[in-house]
């Protein structure tokens, strides 16, 4: 691949194919996170008010599921782009998956919740690991733009969780549930326009599968496709009907042990039938440590959408002052529980610079942690804020309602956490890897996403509104057993030659 010419630099510098996925991606998160910020609250909403009337446990086993097969579908997502239609049609056909799941949840939210939920994670599977890809496919190989290329694109992805979280989180507090879903459909739609017509400038590498299967093999890939749709079509019939009786929360468990077990089997096939070399082996333990580290982080982290969702909701004092802007111009009486959430995406785009900043001065001084311990703490500084929570959650069980700083305080806390952790253990990935397993690796890692959110759906069960007293002991211990986890990793880091021979434990020359 060569490096593109100057005439093709139409966009901050950047390839104009990069325009294209920016916007593409900027719309979808914006319908992913307006869903998913409404999803726990709409679920355990009572049915006088329009609501599924399910009960906590059930509807935090579901958002773990619906999350957790999101990022789990991103592994046959990249499968069928690379062997099958290529990134360009991959992408284009899951933003349509995607908007019809959001029309559905639109129109029909009691009869089609699940048919609509599970449109729109197919949809996201299929387009998600396929955008990603295509942003490095718009440089060479040789390019020094593409980190800055990848900056940009993650720019667009918190702008659109921001533009997700005040427009769903208005509309469904002032017009109801239908007109925030909806809002998820039009923001789907406006990516999808917008790649209709500008896609024709995304590099040629996009447009065709990477490594394409041919004859029979095409042929065999495409049955198999077509039955794995038919039946997963069958089953949701028969569930719609009611032939088949799903618990959620018993399905959640199932899946997660599921999930770890394609993890540990994949993970010691590579390491024990892959045929590595020692310092290969010694690099492996170090990434297995990190994917410990991303499937506990993100098990906490993912409290976001559920628990912290209606810790807000039910606990917070949102009530604005009568003569505020915001009651002035949009008549509004209280802030709306998913504002909330958009305190990440606005931390992550103040302090993505300052933490770029910060490793690099850290290495200039000799003071460069291993992988292993940047991701240590940052579950030690998700974990403390939980330990916020439990003090917040101490006032919210002697009935009283606690001030908003005690949640942005710990969204801020989170997003400093995600920051040590999220980059630094995709950075160790690519690093660690053995080179002729770098995408296998990489989709087992992604597997921890999968196995994170689940076990947060599952956690998320446990803090019933109605059991209030709990909360505090339940925020405390999930801080509790997440500073012992980082403890662990920390103290195998440091003990064990395997991390200095793989060459992270010492000072990076």
């Amino acid at each position: 691949m060569t490096t593109k010419t100057s005439n093709d630099t139409r966009f901050f510098g950047h390839p104009k194919g990069l325009k294209t996925l920016f916007f593409t991606e900027m719309w979808e998160r914006m319908s992913y996170y307006g869903m998913r910020a409404l999803l726990v609250l709409f679920m355990t909403a009572s049915l006088q008010t329009q609501g599924l009337g399910f009960t906590v446990a059930s509807a935090g086993a579901i958002y773990g599921l619906y999350t957790g097969a999101v990022y789990f579908l991103g592994l046959p997502g990249g499968w069928f782009a690379d062997r099958l239609i290529g990134g360009k049609k991959a992408v284009w056909y899951g933003g349509l998956i995607i908007f019809a799941g959001h029309i559905v949840l639109a129109v029909d939210l009691q009869n089609l919740f699940f048919v609509g939920l599970i449109l729109v994670a197919t949809g996201t599977g299929l387009l998600k690991p396929n955008i990603s890809a295509m942003v490095g496919q718009q440089y060479g190989d040789d390019d020094s733009r593409r980190d800055s290329g990848y900056a940009l694109y993650y720019m667009g992805i918190n702008i659109g969780s921001l533009i997700a979280y005040l427009v769903t989180g208005y509309l469904q507090e002032n017009w109801g549930w239908h007109y925030a879903f909806g809002a998820a459909a039009v923001g789907m739609g406006f990516g999808l326009v917008q790649y209709y017509f500008s896609n024709r400038s995304l590099a040629a590498e996009s447009v065709e599968p990477a490594n394409p299967y041919v004859g029979a093999a095409k042929q065999r890939a495409w049955l198999s496709v077509f039955g794995v749709l038919a039946a997963a079509i069958v089953v949701i019939i028969l569930a719609h009907m009611g032939t088949i009786v799903i618990e959620p929360v018993a399905l959640a468990e199932k899946v997660a042990i599921i999930f770890t077990a394609i993890f540990f089997l994949y993970f010691g096939f590579i390491y024990f039938k892959g045929e590595l070399s020692d310092n290969e082996k010694q690099r492996m333990w170090a990434l297995f440590l990190v994917c410990v580290a991303s499937a506990c982080f993100w098990s906490g982290f993912e409290q976001a959408g559920s628990s912290l969702n209606l810790f807000a909701q039910n606990y917070t004092d949102r009530a604005l002052e009568s003569g505020s802007w915001l009651t002035s111009w949009f008549g509004m009486d209280a802030i709306p529980t998913v504002w909330f959430q958009l305190s990440n995406s606005l931390f992550i785009i103040i302090l993505s610079p300052f933490f770029a900043a910060l490793w690099i001065n850290l290495a200039k001084r000799m003071i460069d942690p291993s992988y292993t311990i940047k991701c240590a703490i940052g579950i030690v500084i998700m974990a403390s804020g939980f330990l916020v929570m439990f003090m917040a959650s101490q006032y919210a069980a002697q009935g009283l309602k606690v001030a908003p700083m005690w949640l942005v305080t710990t969204y801020f806390l989170h997003t400093v956490g995600e920051l040590c952790l999220s980059p630094v253990a995709l950075s160790a990935v690519s690093k660690l890897s053995p080179k002729r397993f770098a995408g296998q690796m990489m989709g087992v890692f992604v597997l921890t996403y999968s196995i994170g959110n689940i076990i947060a759906g599952l956690l998320s069960g446990n803090f019933d509104p109605e059991n209030v007293q709990e909360m505090p002991n339940l925020y405390l211990q999930i801080a509790l057993f997440s500073i012992a986890i980082a403890i662990v990793i920390g103290l195998m880091s440091f003990k064990s030659r395997f991390w200095e021979k793989a060459g992270i434990g010492e000072k990076t020359q």
